[in-house]
C-alpha cells in the first residue's frame, strides 16, 4: 500500500498538466500489432468485449487483474484502455505500484480506438 501512496503523492498539478500518464490516439495507433514494443491492455468487462472486441489487445477485466498480473510483461509499454478512460485511470497507479515502469492510459474512448481501424487510417499508418 505504501508504494501506491507514494505514487498518488506524485500525482499533482504538474503531473496531470504534463499528460505524462497518457498516450494519444495517433501515437498509440502506430503501436497496434507491434507486440514487441507495446501491449494494449483492455480492462473492459467480458460483456463489453463481446460486443466490440479488439483482437490486438490483451483482455483482462479490472476485477481479474490481481490474479492475472503475471500475464503482463514488465519489459514493454502497457497501454491501458476501457470504454471511457475511468477504469484505465484506476488500473494505471495499480500497475505502477506492482512494479510496471512503462504504463500509459490511452487518452481515447473505444469509439476513438475503433475509428483508427478503418481502411484509411490503417493505410496511412502502413505508409509511415
Amino acid at each position: 500500500m505504501e508504494k501506491l501512496e507514494n505514487i498518488l503523492r506524485k500525482m499533482d498539478f504538474n503531473f496531470f498538466g504534463s499528460g505524462q500518464h497518457t498516450i494519444g490516439m495517433e501515437k498509440a495507433a502506430r503501436l497496434i500489432g507491434k507486440k514487441d514494443r507495446a501491449i494494449f491492455l483492455d480492462v473492459r468487462t467480458p460483456e463489453e468485449v463481446n460486443l466490440l472486441p479488439f483482437p490486438f489487445a490483451l483482455h483482462i477485466p479490472v476485477n481479474e487483474l490481481p490474479e492475472r498480473l503475471n500475464e503482463l510483461p514488465k519489459d514493454k509499454l502497457i497501454i491501458i484502455f476501457c470504454s471511457s478512460i475511468v477504469r484505465a485511470a484506476i488500473v494505471y497507479p495499480y500497475l505502477l505500484a506492482k512494479g510496471f515502469d512503462e504504463v500509459k492510459i490511452l487518452h481515447a474512448t473505444t469509439e476513438n480506438l475503433a475509428s483508427v481501424l478503418k481502411p484509411g487510417p490503417i493505410y496511412k499508418r502502413q505508409q509511415d
